[in-house]
Parts: C-alpha cells; sequence; structure tokens
C-alpha cells in the first residue's frame, strides 16, 4: 500500500498536512479550491489545481473512491 500526505495550502508557508513526511505519495491543493462546494478532486487535478509528486496510479485509486474528497475537505475545515 502506498503510504499518502495530504496538504492543504493556506497561504505562503502556512499549509495543513495529515500524513507522513517521508509518504511515497504527496497530494497539494489551495485552500480555496477545497472550499469551493462544487470541489471535485478528479477535476482539481486535471485543471492543475491539485498537484501531486509520486505514483499516479495510486493517486487514481484515491480520486476514484473519495478518500482524497474526504482527507482534503477535513484538512480544510481546520482552524
Amino acid at each position: 500500500m502506498t503510504t499518502v500526505q495530504y496538504r492543504v495550502v493556506v497561504g505562503k508557508k502556512d499549509e495543513r498536512v495529515e500524513g507522513p513526511d517521508d509518504a511515497e505519495l504527496v497530494v497539494t491543493v489551495p485552500l480555496d479550491v477545497v472550499q469551493d462546494e462544487a470541489f471535485d478532486p478528479a477535476v482539481a487535478f486535471m485543471r492543475g489545481k491539485l498537484k501531486s509528486t509520486g505514483p499516479t496510479g495510486p493517486l487514481f485509486e484515491l480520486l476514484r473512491s473519495g478518500e482524497a474528497r474526504r482527507a482534503l475537505t477535513e484538512l480544510a475545515a481546520r482552524p
């Protein structure tokens, strides 16, 4: 199983992070993109708003399963 780190960018040098620092897959998206009520991580990825480093196969599985959306919206909701 691939380890994943999710990052929601609030501002310069200000990120909300969930997951290990040595994760194989890192998913990054700006806070305003996640807070949009029509947020869909797959669409954000295709538009270049959601970035990732690491293998794309596991990323596509996370997008398909809804896990990426759940994790990112939870991070965005944190103060």
